[in-house]
């Protein structure tokens, strides 16, 4: 495996620390070491702006007894730090409130796949160096600053990083895998004073290969910016509203999080008794698929050791089922999921890795003629939303308008509504980007509330 060089060194600290957990007295135990390594560059007015480079190794413990659990880490795996990890792990658990859903997966639960091979989310090229990072930053720059209405560039950016994972328990538990990124972004800013707008424009990609030319992300942060030159507020009323792509997936993002087993247990979500029920309209499904190829996403198994696999969270427009781990499956009389997901100095918990939205026949435009009159959001600002509710409000910014066509830019506007039923009555059109974790198209919701002037 291309990557099997980066979790070598890995493996050796977990079972170090599984041992120590063993000789402290606990009963189970998992570990989870990460090691990561990136670099980023700022131009500014074609210098040097900023520069940072980082490096490091975390390392985390959980131990049970009985049903008692407690977590720890360090970054730190010295022999003796280890064995003082496990000590006070296990001091910690005896002393911590039972939990009767904790506990480490079966051994019969666990994925056989234990590497992220033919994935492909480990890029194998020589790692960039800082001169080339700041030579892409710099074009950037160079193609937003060459376009008519710019009156400056706030930042221009490349990146790179990579991360190795391994994971270890005293199920028998053991794999791991490396990841890379490779990122290009601009901000852009058109008018002066009071009258400045600010637009922007990121890519990243897995492999440097995919990666768009620099000169395209800074030429679209700089449109961006002056398509806002001009903005005001808009009228205040009930109106059509477009999700642009780059910000649908907040929609989408909102039914994620009502679906979470951690919310659903708690009976803290909106969709709490929606399962089985419509929950966008027909024909519309939501897959989640950890499983593809070079997506940020992607993931062999989930924190726990339980094998990643597709399946449609709605199908037809039908809730399926919720977003589980191990914890909240019990909780809930369920099966896990397979959506563990964890840091080093907490338990695991649930989230989505790549999901898909069904796209429509429709372009963008298309759907800009059939809305008529309203807004275009291109922008969100804060939120305001009711967990248990699904009561929506948002600041906003983007275009009105106006028998289907942009009539001018606005910002400083608040869209409202109840995501139960916009999320049942959105219209995706067919512009989603592929190659993102959450593909999912521009989305128009009728009907919602829009407070401007």
């Amino acid at each position: 495996m291309a990557d099997a060089h980066l979790t070598a060194s890995l493996a050796p600290v977990t079972e170090a620390l599984l041992a120590a957990a063993r000789g402290a007295g606990a009963e189970s135990a998992d570990a989870i070491a990460i090691e990561g390594r990136s670099v980023s560059i700022d131009v500014r007015k074609g210098g040097l702006e900023h520069a940072e480079r980082s490096e490091g190794l975390d390392i985390g413990l959980r131990v049970l007894i009985g049903q008692r659990q407690a977590c720890i880490s360090s970054s730190d795996t010295r022999p003796e730090t280890l064995e003082a990890m496990a000590k006070r792990a296990v001091a910690m658990a005896r002393e911590a409130p039972e939990d009767p859903f904790a506990g480490l997966a079966d051994a019969a639960q666990l994925a056989t796949r234990r590497s992220a091979e033919g994935l492909e989310l480990f890029d194998p090229s020589s790692e960039p160096d800082p001169e080339a990072l700041h030579e892409d930053a710099r074009r950037a720059e160079a193609a937003a600053l060459a376009v008519a209405g710019v009156t400056q560039v706030q930042s221009a950016s490349a990146a790179y990083g990579v991360q190795a994972i391994w994971l270890a328990g005293s199920n028998g538990f053991q794999g791991g895998y490396g990841r890379t990124s490779r990122h290009i972004s601009c901000v852009a800013i058109s008018g002066e004073g009071s009258g400045m707008e600010r637009d922007w424009c990121g890519e990243g990609r897995i492999f440097q290969a995919d990666l768009p030319a620099p000169e395209e992300v800074g030429q679209l942060a700089a449109e961006r910016a002056v398509a806002r030159h001009g903005a005001r507020r808009p009228r205040t009323g009930a109106y059509p509203v477009l999700y642009d792509e780059r910000i649908a997936s907040s929609l989408i993002g909102h039914l994620l999080g009502a679906i979470n087993g951690g919310a659903i247990a708690r009976g803290s979500s909106w969709l709490r008794d929606a399962l089985g029920d419509a929950v966008l309209p027909a024909g519309l499904s939501l897959r989640e698929d950890p499983l593809r190829l070079r997506r940020s996403g992607s993931r062999p198994f989930d924190a726990e050791g339980l094998p990643s696999r597709a399946r449609d969270l709605v199908a037809d427009g039908v809730l399926q089922g919720w977003v589980l781990d191990l914890a909240t499956a019990r909780k809930l009389g369920m099966e896990s999921t397979g959506n563990a997901v964890r840091g080093t100095s907490a338990p695991p918990a649930p989230s989505t890795s790549n999901v898909i939205l069904t796209q429509g026949a429709r372009s963008r435009a298309e759907l800009l003629a059939e809305m008529g009159t309203g807004l275009l959001v291109t922008s969100l600002i804060g939120s305001t939303i009711n967990p248990t509710t699904g009561d929506y409000s948002r600041g906003a910014s983007g275009f009105w308008v106006e028998k289907g066509e942009l009539a001018y830019p606005v910002n400083e506007c608040t869209i409202a509504g109840n995501l139960r039923d916009m999320l049942g009555r959105i219209i995706p059109a067919n512009d989603a980007r592929d190659h993102l974790s959450s593909v999912v198209p521009s989305l128009l919701v009728e009907g919602m509330t829009l407070a401007g002037d």
